[in-house]
């Protein structure tokens, strides 16, 4: 009677081998499509580290390095010493390298740019073959001046995003330029260290750049509300700018939908209530909310306590 099984004494057929691919005999159209859908590092050191073809099916792509964005590996690390290695000369090697290839192998493609710890002159390097730039991150690149920005401001017109936080060699001067340069800027994130507690830093950024941390927070802000009238965020977090350049933003900044002014120990309830009255846009408003103790303060500044209590504190901790 027939079955489904083997016949008693048949021996099982052997598997049939597997298919064996030669991936190096991929075209370099596919080897293009393949690593598009590669994440960054997996692109840099795994694709175009594996052999002259693979590495040359990439270049042929221009558009695979239109984004270089190192936040997620910044993100990730554990602060210590590490953190306190990004602060070094060679790390910046490093930075400025990666920038110069992604600015290379664009071949003017590269739009967004979101890095640390570069200098002048791998951002002038990348600004001058990157006009598409339209977002670029460079925080906490304290080797970054205005020589390099005046560069961006000439040759990245089409920027709509830009982030120097606690980029101190930077200064109202690149503001200008880039306000009048890059007429479609809708975000700007000019945010330093936090200079009041400045614990937190301890054993990472270096003491004596702390100690730098910009003054002329009412001069910035009046280049802002000046030179950048369709910013629709603006962050400003920790700034030290007072009355007299919070009150210049709404004149100039009209279109604002998100002011974040967090830590700015200078300001009044009273005068932030006044600024946000006259900004009809804006949708999210971050006030200072710090505790800062009476000692922080000279008293003579004020001539009364009470003045003090139009100060932020947390609900907490109020005085």
């Amino acid at each position: 009677m027939a079955t489904g099984g083997l016949a008693s004494g048949e021996e099982s057929a052997a598997p049939a081998p597997e298919e064996e691919r030669d991936w190096s005999e991929m075209t370099p159209v596919c080897l293009a499509e393949a690593f598009s859908r590669l994440a960054l590092e997996d692109l840099w050191r795994g694709a175009m580290a594996c052999c002259r073809s693979w590495r040359d099916a990439a270049r042929s792509r221009p558009g695979l390095f239109a984004a270089l964005d190192l936040e997620p590996g910044f993100a990730e690390s554990t602060p210590g010493a590490e953190a306190a290695a990004w602060w070094t000369p060679a790390f910046q090697r490093r930075v400025d390298a990666m920038l110069r290839s992604a600015a290379t192998l664009a071949a003017g493609e590269l739009r967004e740019v979101r890095v640390r710890y570069c200098s002048d002159d791998g951002l002038s390097f990348a600004a001058e073959r990157s006009p598409s730039i339209s977002i670029l991150s460079i925080r906490t690149s304290p080797a970054v001046t205005d020589r390099s920005m005046l560069i961006v401001g000439a040759c990245c017109t089409m920027l709509t995003e830009l982030d120097i936080s606690n980029c101190y060699e930077v200064s109202y001067k690149s503001l200008e330029v880039i306000g009048q340069s890059c007429e479609n800027l809708r975000v700007l994130k000019r945010n330093i260290f936090n200079w009041i507690d400045p614990s937190e830093h301890v054993g990472i950024v270096p003491e004596d750049y702390l100690r730098e941390c910009p003054q002329d927070g009412d001069r910035e802000a009046i280049t802002i509300s000046k030179f950048m009238p369709k910013l629709k965020i603006l962050e400003l977090r920790f700034s030290k700018l007072t009355s007299v350049g919070l009150n210049s933003i709404p004149g100039g900044c009209k279109e604002l939908e998100v002011l974040d002014l967090f830590g700015c120990a200078n300001l009044t309830s009273r005068g932030i209530d006044q600024a946000a009255a006259n900004l009809k846009n804006l949708e999210t408003l971050v006030k200072p909310n710090i505790y800062i103790p009476r000692s922080f303060f000279h008293m003579g500044r004020y001539g009364h306590w009470q003045l003090y209590d139009e100060r932020f504190q947390t609900n907490i901790f109020q005085i």
